[in-house]
């Protein structure tokens, strides 16, 4: 029966597990639990292909559990039964170490049918996701396990996969492969820190080849053929789509203008535009702002015209708008401003309106010099003092000047107009 690569070469021990040594390395915390064999409820987060499976099936071996694997996508409340009708059985005598793939994708009261017996202890609890626990997992759940996180593969890790990978097919089928330069690290590289892929990847490389003289050519060409453009991790309703637009956004703030092209790439290879686009213009007015006010409209209509070409071109405009704010200066002032008067409006705070700032309900221009009101443009400058916030904020400050060069020229216009 035909095996997948991936499984044919699934690591039997921790020490084969690439990539994960920040919780799998000799004495680090996962690695010292599994090798007490004093298993806990766990909950494995990370991207695909980046060991969860293999690492859960690597403790039932050592821990000489029954292991049952559910994946939530396709399995229900009945297969937990089945699951529990075994217990103290000569089925599982020492309990059940249950490895539950994907376990976002059970609701509330699926995961809730869980909590007797991973409380008590008749089932121990692995639980993987690709998305944050702490916003997917029932807190219950959640509460009686340990979340460790699985890290996105790197490329050198990736490449010593590959290599292996290589070496194993060479001895399966007797051919010498040669690898063109560049090869295997294109692989490496592409697979997104998706092992799985990886492994695909070659694997597909090898039945394709042309075997001459009992040697195999893999060239750079076919490499790039046979890996997935989606590689590119970016899911639409994931964590790994925000964390790029967090990226991004970080990056511009940052004033990186090299690794604002480098996220907003990503976002675009993963054909993600739309989301660049809306926060190519949050960025704009909350990061750039009032140090360059007309950067809103710059961006804006850098966007109107990508979303106007479509990909390729649209790369265009997005790559100028985010270069543009990368190295704009910074200004935050406004919406901090703003974001200070509402949190004293939902404490209740203000109250009436000042008499002559209300409307009268009537255009009449005396009924509002009735109220007491002086209208700015009949003073130099076109400025008047007088109060405009309610009694109970009236010396209140929201906005403070930022120390860019756009508002520090208002500040100086206004503090020569008013006498500040």
């Amino acid at each position: 029966m035909y095996q997948p690569l991936a499984e044919l070469l699934r690591p039997t021990q921790l020490d084969e597990v690439f990539g994960q040594e920040h919780i799998l390395a000799k004495g680090a915390v996962l690695r010292r639990l599994i090798d007490s064999g004093n298993i806990p409820n766990m909950i494995f987060y990370g991207p695909s292909g980046t060991g969860k499976t293999t690492v859960a099936n690597i403790i039932a071996k050592q821990t000489n559990r029954t292991l049952y694997q559910l994946n939530a996508t396709t399995a229900s409340t009945g297969d937990i039964k089945n699951i529990v009708a075994q217990l103290d059985t000569f089925m599982a005598p020492n309990g059940v170490l249950l490895y539950l793939d994907e376990i976002q994708s059970f609701n509330k009261k699926q995961q809730q049918s869980l909590l007797e017996y991973i409380e008590n202890g008749k089932i121990t609890l692995i639980a993987s996701t690709t998305e944050n626990p702490y916003f997917y997992v029932f807190n219950a759940i959640l509460s009686r396990s340990t979340v460790f996180e699985f890290k996105q593969i790197s490329a050198d890790a990736a490449l010593q996969a590959v290599k292996r990978a290589v070496a194993f097919l060479e001895k399966r089928t007797a051919l010498l492969a040669q690898p063109e330069a560049g090869a295997l690290e294109y692989i490496a590289g592409a697979c997104g820190g998706d092992l799985r892929k990886a492994m695909n990847a070659v694997e597909v490389l090898f039945s394709a080849g042309v075997p001459v003289e009992g040697k195999l050519l893999l060239s750079l060409e076919d490499a790039k053929t046979v890996t997935q453009k989606s590689a590119v991790r970016a899911d639409r309703d994931g964590d790994n789509h925000y964390d790029l637009l967090s990226a991004l956004q970080k990056s511009i703030r940052g004033s990186d203008p090299d690794a604002a092209c480098h996220y907003l790439a990503r976002l675009l290879e993963a054909g993600q535009m739309q989301s660049a686009c809306r926060r190519l213009m949050v960025i704009a007015a909350e990061d750039v702002g009032l140090a360059y006010p007309m950067i809103i409209p710059i961006v804006k209509s850098c966007v109107d015209m990508a979303l106007m070409l479509g990909m390729p071109e649209a790369r265009i405009p997005l790559g100028d708008a985010a270069v543009l704010m990368a190295t704009a200066p910074k200004s935050n002032s406004g919406h901090i401003a703003l974001d200070a008067a509402m949190a004293d409006v939902r404490k209740g705070k203000g109250g009436d309106f000042p008499r002559h700032l209300q409307n009268m309900h009537a255009d009449s221009y005396t009924m509002e010099r009735e109220q007491g009101y002086l209208y700015p443009h009949d003073y130099p400058g076109h400025w008047v003092r007088q109060q405009y916030l309610p009694d109970g904020l009236k010396n209140v400050r929201y906005y403070e000047y930022g120390p860019n060069k756009t508002e520090q020229a208002a500040k100086l216009y206004w503090d020569t107009i008013k006498g500040d």
